[in-house]
């Protein structure tokens, strides 16, 4: 990969280092591996990201930037209140079940209370776009009367995450628990309707 297309190249390291980080974690994943997924030189990595954990955070940063990207598109504030939120709760159980590798690099950044996030300029300004539209549609909600007064927008958002996000990273242990196969479309389909059922059912006045 030629040193001439810095962003070709860049893009190629973060995609084979989301697919080492998620699939080994970050104790796991190797440098060398990854410049190999990528098609380079290990030197050019550490040109571009300097080591593995500020790679580890890049992939971190674009993961976020991808689903908070996905999420203002959805034109939330265009739809009635009731239509947004479902819309939002139907999206995020999307992008979860597509995107496993979401799900797997959290769960390994957890484990580090956050320590690379906690260095991260641009993940606080990701977020706040989000929260000023989810606080816009909750007020839009209560104006007219269809949902309740007073929702905290970072609360919310903490709900639908966590209904959705449970579901996903627990899926195999909940199936033997239960004794039932909770990856079939159908299972995966009646907890994507309960999700949003759940989160409406709060919301309504």
């Amino acid at each position: 990969m030629s040193k001439r297309n810095p962003e070709r190249t860049k893009d190629a390291i973060l995609a084979a280092a989301t697919e080492e980080f998620s699939q080994n974690g970050l104790d796991g994943a190797r440098v060398n591996q990854i410049a190999k997924r990528a098609g380079i030189n290990k030197r050019m990595l550490y040109h571009y990201f300097g080591n593995k954990d500020d790679l580890f955070l890049a992939v971190l940063e674009a993961v976020y930037q991808d689903i908070r990207t996905h999420e203002l598109e959805l034109n939330l504030e265009a739809l009635a209140p009731m239509d947004a939120m479902r819309e939002l709760v139907d999206y995020t159980f999307d992008y979860y079940l597509a995107n496993p590798h979401f799900i797997r690099l959290l769960n390994n950044e957890n484990l580090y209370g956050a320590r690379h996030l906690k260095r991260s300029k641009a993940i606080p300004s990701m977020h706040s776009p989000l929260v000023s539209l989810l606080d816009g549609v909750l007020k839009k909600g209560a104006k007219e009367g269809v949902f309740r007064k007073g929702v905290d927008p970072v609360q919310l958002y903490i709900s639908i995450a966590g209904v959705c996000y449970f579901y996903m990273s627990n899926v195999d242990t909940l199936s033997t628990i239960f004794a039932t196969n909770l990856r079939v479309p159908k299972a995966i389909k009646v907890r994507r309707a309960h999700a949003a059922d759940v989160i409406l059912g709060y919301l309504r006045r």
